[in-house]
């Protein structure tokens, strides 16, 4: 493996654990989610395996080197686009993705090929030359993206990658992690976005309270609940949350939208109702399907975090 994370605790001001014996690892060519809530622990760990933050115990390793006592091998190893984004207001575009890529050592007129590329694939060709403050932070956001991957590491560490973004660029920028692995890097993604973690990910972990509750691939995850299906309840604006029979099972509410499993044997049952509060206009839509990603993270972190960053007008 390219990366291993053994054993690695946190502890700050003597009690607060901000990782509890945490174990993952990642290979050459992975893209691997590191799901949880904020406040979970996942910058924290990613500090430490960038060399920021030092571990209280555990190790880490980058290609058999010891990150711990060797941060500036982790920080040539990692390149990394954290959840705040870089200060980039007096910068165009082009030039502070260039400025990273020749200070991680590529040629002059390479960084520039390369930047040219990752800015027309996103569709930001119109803020190419535009400075930072005059841009959406939407925008700013895919700039500080161009700047983590012009000149990839090994391992490329995206801390929330699409907070402000529209749909579509976020559908791009997936594209790119896709190739940044296909090209050999290990993408370490960093993210509370279940939905979109599921569909780009090859291996993930979902962590709380600084403790890993779950690994392996979406697959094993979802196949822990057997022939189960999920009933997702959209309410009218205004409806408080109906109640519901027995059959519906650890439902979970979150704004307007609440969650139930159903066992297979009442799936039928689970539609009458909904069809019901539908008609009655208590619910605005309803959809009833297999088992996603988005439940075995409910199921292990019991709650639903909703994406909590509104994309600004990138279309302007």
């Amino acid at each position: 493996m390219l990366l291993e994370i053994k054993d690695v605790c946190k502890v700050y001001k003597g009690k607060v654990k901000a990782n509890d014996n945490i174990s993952l690892s990642m290979a050459k060519g992975e893209v691997f989610g590191l799901l949880g809530p904020n406040g979970a622990g996942k910058t924290t760990l990613v500090n430490q395996v960038i060399g920021i933050t030092v571990p209280n115990s555990g190790t880490i390793t980058i290609d058999g080197v010891d990150v711990i006592a060797n941060p500036a091998f982790a920080r040539q190893a990692c390149s990394f686009q954290p959840q705040n984004q870089l200060p980039v207001y007096l910068l165009p575009a082009i030039n502070a993705i260039e400025l990273v890529g020749q200070i991680r050592g590529m040629r002059k007129a390479d960084v520039r090929r390369r930047a040219n590329e990752l800015i027309d694939r996103l569709g930001i060709g119109q803020w190419r030359n535009v400075i930072g403050q005059n841009s959406t932070g939407g925008i700013r956001r895919l700039v500080c993206f161009c700047m983590a991957v012009v000149a990839p590491g090994d391992i490329v560490i995206l801390d929330e990658p699409t907070n402000d973004i529209d749909p579509l660029r976020r559908r791009q920028l997936w594209q790119e992690v896709r190739s940044l692995a296909e090209a050999g890097s290990a993408v370490l993604l960093v993210t509370h976005n279940v939905h979109e973690a599921e569909r780009v990910v090859d291996r993930l972990a979902i962590i709380d309270e600084g403790r890993v509750l779950g690994s392996g691939t979406p697959a094993e995850l979802k196949a822990s609940e057997g022939d189960s299906m999920r009933l997702e309840l959209i309410l009218e604006p205004g409806m408080e949350p109906p109640p519901l029979p027995d059959f519906l099972l650890e439902t979970v509410a979150s704004n307007r939208r609440m969650i139930s499993k159903v066992e297979k044997e009442n799936v039928v049952s689970a539609l009458e109702l909904a069809s019901k509060l539908k008609d009655d206009g208590k619910v605005e839509e309803f959809s009833l399907g297999p088992i996603t990603l988005e439940d075995i993270y409910i199921r292990m972190v019991g709650r639903l975090e909703e994406d909590e960053e509104t994309p600004e007008g990138e279309t302007k």
